[in-house]
């Protein structure tokens, strides 16, 4: 590797070795592979030469910088291919034949329509993995459908569930189920690779964005075949447990009390002050203090409003009773636990200089995770990459006249 980003592609991570080309967008995908990244991944990521990675222009940025990539594209070396043209799907197939994991999120039919489909892949490489990322998968009524994870977070059942009981439902304001399916993508991808080390043969994981988010929202689908119970919208509150909800302390603040333990439940209720409803009959449940929610946030809200909230934090903490303040990004930032975590990690970028941003998401402690570097800019490394394909200078330039790179 040449350029801002030289520095070895293989460091001490558990996934030191790997490689793993990114031909997704928009965030699934991305995110999986910078996961995989994080742990010593070589991730290449290949973007169309005249529309990159919308990423890129998403939110905020810097001296005309994207902000966001410079975390999805973190660890992830850039070059530029035009799939659809014959010097692009020739280039394709000689990275994949040199590639572990190929992600992409195409919909259905678009690899096969430009001759890069599995049969293609796994013949230039029978050991490829190669990871498909869609809204709706790649088979079913849906699956030709554009779609988003905003589509999924409604279609999932977490819309219907989400907001206040007399209200709409609600979307969450962040990428959530593109965000749990790239840790599920992510997930699938080591297993397969697990698969190929006592097979040698590769294969093709089919992940929809419609399903992870699905799991995760718990026994639904199982309360409703055996029950026909369908979860309603309680805002803050828990069809589950009570007392849990948000509370505003005297100085202004917000604090989330969860209570899903009966013995927090009971140490809540005696430390503001009300042990009698501890001893009430249909306090000993969880059902049955969620069906006495309105009584007990009176008792809990009521004490919290008139104290401030250190004092409320301290005394819960006192009470090994479970309390948190809501935070917002400012406090995050600020928080000495996630200092203590190194949850946050300062990384120097050539093109903005020092940025912080979320470290890798967990810690191993023999072969750690690293940033070693932020989203590098379009094409960057595409000559590199090449290069080290095999391709000549005359080659890398008749690729470039064609439009393929």
């Amino acid at each position: 590797m040449t350029g801002p980003a030289a520095v070895d592609s293989h460091p001490g991570g558990p996934l030191a070795g790997l490689r793993v080309l990114d031909l997704a967008t928009l965030f699934a995908g991305p995110l999986a592979a910078t996961l995989l990244g994080d742990f010593g991944a070589e991730v290449v990521k290949v973007e169309h030469p005249v529309r990159p990675d919308p990423s890129r222009g998403h939110g905020p940025a810097k001296d005309g910088v994207g902000l966001w990539w410079k975390l999805l594209g973190r660890n992830k070396r850039t070059m530029t291919l035009d799939l659809s043209t014959p010097g692009g799907r020739g280039t394709l197939l000689r990275l994949a034949a040199t590639a572990d994991v190929v992600i992409e999120n195409f919909r259905p039919g678009t690899l096969e329509r430009w001759g890069l489909g599995w049969p293609e892949l796994s013949a230039a490489n029978p050991r490829l993995v190669l990871a498909r990322v869609t809204a709706f998968g790649q088979h079913g009524p849906y699956a030709g459908r554009p779609g988003f994870g905003t589509l999924a977070e409604a279609m999932s059942g977490f819309a219907a569930i989400t907001g206040e009981p007399e209200g709409p439902p609600a979307l969450p304001p962040f990428g959530l189920a593109d965000s749990i399916a790239a840790l599920t993508t992510a997930y699938a991808v080591m297993a397969a690779l697990a698969g190929r080390d006592r097979t040698g043969q590769g294969q093709v994981v089919d992940l929809a964005i419609i399903e992870p988010i699905l799991t995760v929202l718990g026994p639904h689908p199982l309360w409703y075949d055996q029950l026909g119970y369908v979860q309603p919208r309680t805002g803050n509150r828990s069809t589950n447990n009570a007392p849990r909800n948000t509370y505003r302390s005297a100085d202004g603040r917000w604090l989330a009390v969860s209570t899903s333990a009966q013995s927090v439940a009971e140490r809540v209720l005696r430390l503001v002050g009300q042990p009698e409803l501890v001893a009430e009959p249909w306090f000993a449940t969880a059902a049955g203090r969620a069906a006495h929610a309105p009584l007990l946030d009176e008792a809990v809200g009521g004490w919290i409003a008139r104290r401030k909230a250190d004092e409320v934090v301290a005394a819960f903490e006192e009470a090994q009773a479970a309390v948190a303040p809501v935070y917002d990004v400012r406090d995050v930032m600020a928080d000495p636990q996630y200092a203590a975590l190194g949850t946050l990690t300062e990384v120097d970028d050539p093109e903005l200089g020092p940025l912080r941003m979320q470290n890798v998401l967990f810690r191993l402690s023999r072969t750690p995770g690293a940033i070693r570097w932020a989203g590098r800019p379009h094409g960057a490394d595409t000559d590199a990459v090449l290069t080290e394909l095999g391709l000549t200078g005359a080659e890398i330039t008749a690729l470039r006249k064609e439009g393929a790179l």
